[in-house]
């Protein structure tokens, strides 16, 4: 079939090549197992440190202290089900959209699914369509856009025998095209089969949990079987007691509930914002968020409604009204274009067939005009003014001035008496100015108010647009956007050096092109900045990609839907302030409550250390880290994550909890060391060492807690109070099963009087090194 069937292909032959596998339904099996996974997230060092102390516990009967194997199951199954549910969710990529396309079959044209097309099918595309299947083009001429398969940006005429390769989009023209590659032989399903990898997660969070797992990892083994056998060779004890008392101190210096908050924490802010209308296809995106300091907008459909309307037609040269109603419905006639301009301009303006056409040329982004020519009465130009008339020309015509000032768009109708061959055309001939058409896109509702907020939040706002900047900058202005007269036109720049300057003494952006727009994020990220991106056309693909939030329309083209970490449904950059605050909300929140966390990772290390220098056993047993996991990580820290908190994320993760974690730690070492010397000092029995050491350790922690909970509201005074009660309360309740007592008159003045020293350093710490002072 090496010719253009018109009438496509008739039903018996579809029928015949879906019997030989020429169909396009290719589906392949994932790229890993639910049994790979299950073994991946189960077989960790981690899990394996853990089940190991478990087992030496239950061997010697110690089977109240394996309580903290809940923990972990947990953690477990948390992991199979995000990396099952990622499988699944990449198992469904495609770079194709499940958009459906029109197929000629049996003379009549059909809409259907792309998995339904069979090879020789005749497709007809236009104009924002993907392509669904590698094509080869039969009849028309198209201009593809290329940029999700090959990275370049760059606009590619496609006319007859050229092929069209499914994944990229036709950006202007209309065109016939027969299917020659199906299923697995297709370019776009070859790189999906590619992407079918789960990715590790990139989350600071995850990652800093992850670098303190693997640095305790190390010594974990080595140190384990020091203290086990400096219990049963130095100490004298019992295998059980070796056992307990090991595994104690190394049960402490493995993060086990963090890693729980953390993914809690994300999945209630992917839900929330589902409530608002906003997707999150990463649930990791919504902590980037929280880094935000950039945010670069496009005008149309963002800051705009993305609704134009024609505002006003200025006839030139003598035409009336009357011709060019004529001539504009000529042109429509006989032009694909149909974006929101030319959408607007075909509302004003009547289709007519009234001239006899000889060639089209379809507006394209990168060369911002289009052309129509027609046999007697020439050929017509619509486009930017600069681009057809020359930008001092256009400068120099108050009605275009006056309308971009306004924050129009600006189109010029041109005439040249010349009916050209467009597809040959190297340089514009002289054109005769006709009429200038004036289009206005609103103002979204609240857009003021929402970068205003922005701005005040700490974001700097850019916004990037292929428009004239003047028009752009208008349009800023009338959105009251800061710094809005600070704009450029990148189309008279001529290098990247250049337009990489241009990134940082600039708000507004025009004439920018989709390889400037990554540029433009490449340079804001090289600087330091964290860069959310939003974009609802092909001609954003580029810059998404390179953001290291992507935010897309819904509304927009299905290729920057696919590659957006979030997706605002309602197509309003309005709701912007409530994703940024929620990623805000989870990072603060996280790592005000992490400092509990890691007190009990760092004091174990150093106890550990001392206990296996002066061969004395480890001060503590599982079951009392456990309750102290419970009542005073768990509890508070579960609450705490779910307040609001929009304050602007400040600092790294990891060394921010551990600076807030260390004077705790450090002061239950304290704490223990003074005890175990006042304990041999005055014969308190082991009971009472213990006891008043336990009770000072729940001590610290409930400082922490308070720390955390400051300054007070009801909820969090509810908190403070109900935690140091309840862990009190615990301790007296379930004392036989901690192994521990209660204070007695020898213990509970030291026990006040060490934490009042306690609270005092804390005090010290939080002024001198943190420069925090919540107290009066």
């Amino acid at each position: 079939m090496s010719e253009f069937k018109q009438s496509g292909l008739t039903s018996q032959e579809v029928i015949d090549r879906k019997q030989q596998g020429l169909g396009n339904d290719f589906q392949e099996d994932v790229s890993k197992s639910t049994t790979d996974i299950v073994k991946d997230n189960v077989l960790t060092l981690f899990n394996f440190l853990n089940l190991a102390i478990g087992i030496c516990l239950a061997l010697v009967g110690a089977y109240s202290n394996m309580v903290f194997l809940a923990i972990i199951a947990v953690n477990i199954a948390i992991g199979i089900y995000q990396e099952i549910h990622a499988r699944n969710m990449v198992a469904k990529l495609t770079i194709v959209s499940k958009g459906q396309t029109t197929v000629i079959r049996d003379s009549h044209e059909h809409r259907m699914d792309a998995s339904e097309l069979v090879m020789d099918d005749i497709v007809k595309l236009q104009a924002g369509e993907q392509i669904p299947t590698d094509l080869i083009l039969v009849s028309g001429k198209v201009e593809v856009n290329e940029a999700l398969l090959t990275g370049e940006s760059d606009l590619i005429e496609k006319t007859m025998n050229d092929e069209l390769l499914s994944g990229s989009f036709v950006s202007s023209g209309q065109c016939y095209a027969r299917v020659i590659r199906v299923g697995q032989d297709n370019y776009a399903t070859k790189i999906a089969t590619q992407a079918k990898v789960h990715k590790p997660i990139q989350s600071e969070l995850v990652n800093a949990i992850k670098k303190v797992s693997k640095f305790t990892s190390f010594i974990i083994i080595p140190l384990g079987i020091i203290l086990f056998l400096e219990g049963m060779f130095i100490r004298q004890s019992d295998i059980k007691t070796a056992v307990v008392s090991s595994a104690a101190a190394l049960l402490g210096m493995l993060p086990k509930g963090l890693v729980l908050l953390i993914s809690i924490s994300l999945a209630t802010a992917v839900t929330k914002l589902a409530k608002k209308r906003i997707l999150v296809q990463d649930m990791y995106a919504v902590e980037t968020l929280a880094h935000v300091d950039t945010l670069c907008l496009d005008k149309t459909g963002t800051i705009t409604e993305g609704k134009m309307t024609v505002q006003q037609v200025t006839p030139f040269s003598e035409t009336s009204t009357a011709q060019l109603e004529t001539i504009m419905g000529n042109y429509l006639a006989n032009t694909t274009d149909n974006n929101i301009t030319m959408q607007a301009i075909r509302h004003y303006y009547p289709e007519k067939q009234t001239f006899t056409h000889q060639d089209t040329l379809a507006f394209s982004s990168e060369r911002k005009w289009g052309a129509v020519s027609f046999k007697e009465e020439g050929t017509y130009f619509l486009g930017a003014p600069e681009r057809l008339l020359g930008t001092r020309e256009a400068n120099e015509m108050p009605l275009i001035q006056k309308a971009q000032e306004n924050g129009h768009r600006v189109l010029v109708l041109g005439h040249s008496d010349e009916s050209l061959i467009l597809e040959n055309i190297t340089a514009l001939p002289s054109i005769n100015c006709l009429a200038v058409i004036e289009i206005d896109d609103p103002i979204r509702k609240d857009a003021n108010k929402t970068l205003a907020y922005l701005h005040a939040e700490g974001v700097d706002l850019k916004v990037i647009s292929g428009d004239n900047p003047v028009t752009v900058s208008n349009i800023a202005r009338r959105a009251e956007l800061p710094h809005y007269d600070q704009y450029i036109d990148l189309s008279a720049t001529t290098t990247e050096a250049e337009v990489r300057e241009a990134a940082h003494e600039y708000t507004v952006f025009g004439r920018v092109t989709p390889q400037q727009k990554q540029i433009l994020v490449q340079e804001f990220k090289a600087a330091g900045r964290v860069v959310a991106m939003t974009g609802d056309g092909v001609n954003d693909v580029l810059a998404l990609r390179e953001a290291d939030c992507s935010i897309a329309m819904a509304e927009g083209d299905p290729a920057t839907r696919q590659i957006a970490n979030l997706v605002l449904l309602d197509s309003d950059f309005t709701s912007l302030p409530e994703v940024l605050f929620e990623g805000r909300r989870v990072v603060n929140n996280v790592t005000k409550v992490a400092s509990i966390f890691f007190i009990k990772t760092i004091y174990s290390f150093f106890l550990s250390i001392l206990c296996a220098i002066t061969a004395v056993a480890f001060p503590f047993v599982p079951i009392q880290i456990t309750l102290l996991d419970l009542a005073i990580e768990g509890y508070p820290s579960f609450f705490l994550s779910f307040e609001e908190n929009k304050k602007q994320v400040k600092g790294k993760f990891l060394p921010t909890v551990i600076r807030h974690a260390l004077p705790n730690a450090l002061l239950v070492v304290m704490n223990v060391v003074i005890v175990y010397m006042l304990g041999k000092n005055q014969g308190w029995s082991e009971l009472e060492t213990t006891t008043l050491m336990y009770y000072l350790l729940m001590g610290v922690s409930v400082i922490a807690v308070i720390k955390a909970c400051l300054p007070f509201n009801p909820l969090r005074v509810f908190l403070a109070v109900t935690t140091t009660v309840g862990v009190y309360t615990a301790a007296y309740l379930f004392r036989s099963i901690l192994y521990i007592g209660t204070l007695t008159s020898h213990t509970f003045w030291p026990f006040v009087v060490l934490m009042v020293v306690s609270l005092i350093l804390r005090l010290i710490y939080d002024k001198y090194f943190l420069k925090e002072v919540y107290y009066h």
